[in-house]
């Protein structure tokens, strides 16, 4: 049976979401620090022999009630992922040209292209390679790309000149504020 302690520091490190050191939980739950540790320790010993997805973690920042790590790849496919709209521009011009060259990305996208291609490898949606024939980099989707956004394959209807072209078309008609 857990105690009504740990039952709140459970409750405030749901709510908070963040790890919290043991004084802040003192804080927030009233009590003192011999009683928070007393119940963290609790807490631990009681999701460590459950079959549950969280736990509840000690890290530098803090305490932690967190998914465990089994879970990790549910969060990558369950979390929507917040792309900016030029991010989302970058990634359809590789998507689309996949794969291409970074200095020929940057010709058609320009300059922002620096900051949305690390992000969107981060992200896991585009592979990043040096290029054996130039000083640029290759880039092309991942299957990752094509999971997340449900495509199976892009349509190969159009030429690449005539991609570029559509491309282009559509970047002006939406400026530049990027």
């Amino acid at each position: 049976m857990i105690t009504a302690t740990a039952t709140k520091i459970e409750a405030i490190l749901y709510l908070k979401g963040k790890p919290l050191s043991l004084g802040e939980i003192a804080e927030y739950a009233a009590c003192d620090r011999a009683s928070v540790k007393e119940g963290i320790i609790e807490l631990m010993d009681n999701y460590a022999h459950r079959d549950s997805a969280l736990e509840v973690v000690e890290t530098p920042d803090g305490y932690s009630l967190q998914l465990r790590s089994d879970f990790h790849d549910l969060v990558q496919t369950m979390i929507p992922v917040e792309l900016g709209v030029g991010a989302l521009r970058t990634l359809a011009a590789i998507a689309l040209n996949s794969p291409i060259l970074q200095s020929d990305l940057i010709n058609l996208r320009g300059s922002g292209v620096y900051q949305h291609v690390p992000e969107l490898v981060e992200l896991g949606f585009i592979r990043k390679r040096r290029d054996s024939d130039s000083r640029s980099y290759s880039l092309q989707v991942t299957p990752k790309f094509h999971q997340y956004f449900q495509i199976e394959q892009l349509p190969q209807i159009l030429s690449t000149s005539q991609k570029e072209e559509q491309l282009e078309l559509e970047l002006e008609g939406v400026g530049s504020g990027e």
